[in-house]
């Protein structure tokens, strides 16, 4: 009978998907959807524990299809975003000192916490099980990791997720059609209108691959050994909490220090005016649907300009975004070295702080950016990416808390750049 056990655990997976795609057509919401995969994945787990090899192939599958969006998407976001700027001055004044904000909170969430899940050892004692063709990357010397930010040969970067010289290239794109924008509009808008319609179709492209999150989690977490399944579903708990504690951390604690150190507003005032968006964020998880409401809150109870509001904000909702791109994809990274027992030396843990700064160029603003943001830093760190899929449930659980926090963020950016302008 034993024989015949991979086959029924196939047929009984392939029953769960017919389950999950009827909650689709049926408007199930998509953070429900993902929650009963996972039971579903836990109950298959169980039921067919050392039987699910077959199961995995559709975790594997999908981590190769979301895999291949993130040159893609970073590569036209980033051209769209810069672009959008439409002058040099406005980069070099307005954009500069809002870029430079935004990317400090999401430094400052991501070094936070490295320290705070490398001192719990977040992932130790957890169980997971790599596919047999997984082969950990070798990492570079500091001098070799500093060359290769730096773009050679842009297809081949695509072609091997090389993530930061996509980036780094991407925006040098982006400033040489502002300059172009500048002298001759008329040259560069068809070039402008064709990237804005690339950024376009990939959002598309990863709407449709986000869509079957549900069926990844089912894959992966049925194949998590589970004869210590109590723990591992503590550690499920932990990390729920450990999100929650870093997200309102960087939220209140955070940016309540930026906003007393650099700005004219006080923080009892800040956080009072900025309450109602952080409760639409929290209760939405929408960063870019909560842009309507921060403006209105900076404009009518903090005093900022309409036009600094409007601008931060939008870019706020497409760029940093602390939580999302700082300190999730942190967390599963030192989640997944501990899990799996990774060596890894101090500059390696610097260098994810780097890794998650500069991938928040062009991770927000679409839907899963925690997962696209994740999958970006751990292609960049040489760190397995089947981690991400194991941890979707508990990301959709946390995304109310992340999104708070990023919305937060892109307020605290507001409010200082009107302090400064």
């Amino acid at each position: 009978m034993e024989l015949y056990y991979p086959w029924l655990a196939l047929v009984a997976t392939l029953v769960v998907f017919a389950f999950l795609f009827k909650l689709q057509k049926k408007h199930v919401n998509f953070g429900y959807r993902t929650i009963i995969a996972l039971v579903l994945g836990l109950i298959l787990g169980f039921v067919f524990q050392g039987s699910t090899q077959y199961v995995t192939v559709f975790g594997r599958i999908f981590t190769r299809l979301i895999s291949s969006i993130v040159a893609p998407l970073l590569f036209f976001s980033i051209i769209a975003s810069v672009a959008s700027l439409k002058n040099i001055d406005r980069l070099k004044s307005l954009g500069l000192r809002t870029v430079f904000w935004l990317l400090l909170n999401t430094a400052i969430a991501a070094t936070i916490t490295v320290l705070f899940t490398t001192w719990i050892k977040l992932g130790s004692g957890f169980q997971i099980t790599l596919p047999t063709d997984y082969i950990p990357k070798e990492v570079p010397t500091f001098i070799d990791t500093i060359i290769s930010f730096f773009p050679s040969n842009i297809i081949a970067h695509a072609a091997s997720n090389q993530v930061i010289p996509i980036i780094i290239f991407a925006t040098i794109v982006g400033v040489s059609l502002i300059k172009i924008n500048t002298r001759k509009p008329e040259d560069a808008k068809p070039i402008i209108d064709f990237f804005n319609a690339m950024n376009k179709l990939t959002n598309e492209v990863v709407k449709f691959v986000i869509r079957l999150t549900p069926y990844a989690v089912v894959s992966f977490i049925a194949s998590v050994p589970t004869r210590d399944g109590g723990k591992d579903l503590q550690s499920f708990v932990i990390i729920i909490l450990v999100g929650y504690l870093l997200s309102f951390f960087q939220a209140f604690v955070v940016n309540g220090v930026l906003i007393k150190f650099f700005s004219k507003t006080s923080v009892k005032d800040f956080f009072k005016g900025i309450w109602p968006a952080q409760v639409v964020a929290f209760t939405s998880q929408s960063s870019i649907g909560s842009v309507p409401v921060v403006v209105e809150q900076l404009t009518e109870k903090l005093d900022v300009d309409e036009d600094i509001a409007s601008f931060v904000s939008g870019l706020g909702a497409n760029m940093g975004m602390a939580a999302c791109t700082g300190i999730w994809p942190v967390m599963l990274a030192v989640f997944s070295i501990n899990a799996l027992n990774i060596p890894f030396t101090p500059m390696q843990y610097a260098l994810l702080i780097v890794y998650s700064v500069v991938v928040s160029f062009g991770t927000a603003g679409v839907p899963g950016t925690a997962t696209i943001a994740a999958t970006a830093v751990l292609t960049a760190a040489g760190l397995p990416l089947e981690i991400i899929f194991v941890l979707a449930p508990i990301s959709s659980l946390v995304d109310m808390a992340r999104t708070m926090a990023n919305v937060t963020g892109s307020a605290t950016t507001s409010v200082i750049v009107a302090s400064k302008s």
